[in-house]
């Protein structure tokens, strides 16, 4: 499927806590136009529906079904990512899934079988590695301001997401914890800047097994945690670079940046990959310290969405794609299976590293 003549006529299922971030992001896609909404709470989606002009609320079956929608962006808690994916492209829909891609490396790589069998487009989440931050690294990089990169770390360290969230409960079983849940932002920054991944070894621990709710009416209520909550890894590019992952839910705070590019004539700081935009700075052999660069690539002022508005735009060639989504998912599974298992762990997937974006403006 080529990229669309028209605006993709959204069907957002999903209205919880990350919905508000894509409504918010609508009006300022000129390419993108939501025209449905479903939750598993009717109530929930009728409320959204009420706020928006021209979006109606369905049940998910009718959304499915809706022929006015012609893409559903899947905002399901992940354990339903690559059903609703399937259930839609079963339909004729193309789909863009909230991360992870999927929970299991083998439902992912299904969803895309299924797509390519359709052909339908498949899209997912970050697509924070499109806006200036990430990509005015990328072309720090590409324009070879680090010489040839060697190493690179990317670090989250948060005590838990359960301090905040009224319902953290997914959070804390299989398919979440810091690595699935966070774990995309820097892997897909990762791969955006250095390709993909053939290998992994990685090591996992959980030091609580229960955690209690710090917000909202379930406030201080008690939930049990069935996965690992500090999770480290070394990722073995294709291209020979070896990126060090640090992901914790135990943690308090780091001083370092969230990510760093080492090569062999400078060193990068990459801005926190769960934002669009922030300073990229470089330090560059023998130089005085580090040096904020311009604003040289990526959306302006982009957000949640952005990623719909580029499958717009380009079709199969969309960046934010479904491949770049199951071999991050391949990428984080294999941590996980390294850390339970002590042995490295090949990755049989890649993909290609997503095409750079030049600076760009969609509100014109």
């Amino acid at each position: 499927m080529s990229a669309s003549p028209r605006p993709l006529r959204i069907g957002m299922i999903g209205c919880g806590n990350i919905s508000a971030q894509y409504l918010a992001s609508f009006p300022s896609l000129p390419d993108v136009e939501l025209v449905a909404v479903a939750d598993l709470d009717a109530s929930r989606a009728e409320a959204v529906a009420s706020e928006h002009e021209g979006v109606r609320a369905l049940s998910v079956d009718e959304l499915i079904a809706d022929p006015d929608v012609d893409t559903v962006l899947n905002l399901t808690i992940p354990a339903s990512h690559a059903e609703v994916d399937r259930r839609a492209i079963a339909a004729g829909k193309n789909v863009y899934a909230e991360k992870p891609f999927a929970v299991e490396t083998a439902d992912g790589a299904a969803v895309l079988e299924a797509a390519r069998a359709a052909g339908v487009l498949v899209g997912s989440a970050p697509d924070t590695v499109l806006g200036t931050g990430t990509q005015t690294a990328r072309a720090a990089i590409d324009e070879g301001l680090i010489g040839a990169p060697i190493a690179a770390t990317a670090t989250m360290l948060t005590p838990g997401h359960e301090r905040w969230h009224p319902n953290p409960d997914f959070y804390y079983v299989p398919g979440g914890g810091p690595l699935l849940d966070m774990g995309p932002y820097y892997v897909h920054a990762l791969v955006t800047l250095l390709g993909p991944v053939d290998a992994v070894v990685g090591a996992a621990s959980r030091t609580r097994s229960e955690r209690t709710i710090g917000s909202g009416p379930r406030a201080g209520e008690v939930i049990p945690v069935s996965t690992d909550t500090h999770v480290s890894g070394i990722l073995v590019h294709s291209s020979g670079v070896l990126s060090t992952l640090v992901m914790s839910f135990d943690a308090v705070a780091t001083s370092i940046h969230p990510i760093e590019i080492h090569g062999s004539a400078g060193s990068l700081a990459v801005p926190d990959p769960n934002r669009f935009d922030g300073d990229v700075a470089l330090h560059r052999l023998g130089g005085e310290g580090w040096e904020t660069l311009p604003v040289s690539a990526g959306y302006v002022d982009a957000s949640r969405g952005i990623g719909l508005q580029d499958m717009a735009l380009r079709g199969a060639d969309l960046r934010a794609s479904g491949a770049l989504g199951q071999h991050a998912l391949e990428v984080m599974n294999a941590v996980l299976a390294s850390s339970r298992s002590g042995s490295r762990v090949e990755v049989a997937s890649s993909c290609e590293r997503p095409q750079a974006v030049p600076l760009t403006d969609v509100k014109g």
